[in-house]
């Protein structure tokens, strides 16, 4: 268990930190510490440089590539959105971004109005309640590289097709904490999504709530931000067990509760 305590203590897979560091993350004594890490080394999990500093190893890379990381979501993720989908009867599902779309990893909650995207399936991000979560998390060098890659099509009229209508809408969920689908991928269908984050705060997957737009309207939504908000959190832990809180950013959910979303919508929440 200390030896996972210690890998935990790397947030990037290219930092280099000395035992003495990874043990005061790992809040266990150096010496200790000193002794894990060579352990580590010995079997690969850890590399260490000239000057005496670790990061993770190849076995950790061999491990990572026998992981299917849909089938992962899906295992770990699955009862948590089927019960949210039964309490709230809504469609529950989680996404994560891959090259520019949305792969739907996990899905709960039977059909409404002509919505059909089924799990594994990808959509178009810019246009989904869970990718415009993710596209919020991306660089500006990303970003470019997302528009670089071709026009914004139309689904319906609601659809946002301009760059900069888009940037606009992308800053707006970085200060709220959650995005919006207002029929603009399908006439009937209206979406909520929030990012899940792992223990270091960053964005690795989104979570959406999805009804007829008739039954998903404004007072509705504003209903939906709380749940959606500890669901996300809910997930994120499932995932992530070492991480105690769940993030938003370097804030606590709770935090961004009491601020931005508590300022626009007050009582609602």
């Amino acid at each position: 268990m200390k030896a996972f305590v210690l890998l935990r203590a790397f947030r990037r897979p290219d930092e280099w930190l000395t035992s003495s560091e990874l043990s005061r993350r790992a809040k266990m004594p150096e010496a200790s510490g000193y002794r894990m890490m060579q352990t580590l080394e010995g079997i690969g999990a850890v590399v260490r440089d000239a000057r005496g500093r670790y990061r993770p190893g190849m076995l950790l890379l061999e491990l990572s590539h026998s992981i299917d990381a849909q089938d992962l979501w899906r295992t770990a993720a699955q009862a948590i959105i089927e019960r949210w989908s039964q309490r709230l009867d809504m469609i529950v599902q989680i996404g994560v971004y891959e090259e520019g779309m949305v792969t739907y990893v996990a899905r709960a909650g039977r059909p409404r109005g002509s919505f059909r995207l089924a799990q594994g399936m990808q959509f178009e991000a810019y246009c989904t309640a869970l990718g415009k979560v993710l596209l919020a998390e991306l660089t500006e060098t990303q970003l470019k590289d997302f528009f670089g890659e071709g026009d914004l099509i139309a689904f319906t009229p609601q659809t946002i097709t301009r760059e900069g209508e888009l940037r606009a809408e992308l800053q707006e969920i970085r200060s709220l904490g959650y995005a919006l689908d207002d029929r603009e991928t399908l006439d009937d269908v209206r979406c909520v999504a929030a990012p899940v984050r792992d223990a270091a705060g960053r964005v690795v997957a989104a979570i959406s709530f999805c009804d007829a737009a008739d039954r998903l309207a404004e007072g509705r939504r504003r209903e939906l931000i709380r749940d959606l908000l500890d669901a996300a959190g809910e997930v994120g832990r499932r995932i992530y067990p070492w991480c105690e809180t769940p993030t938003m950013g370097n804030l606590p959910l709770i935090a961004a509760k009491d601020t931005s979303l508590i300022a626009q919508f007050g009582d609602a929440l």
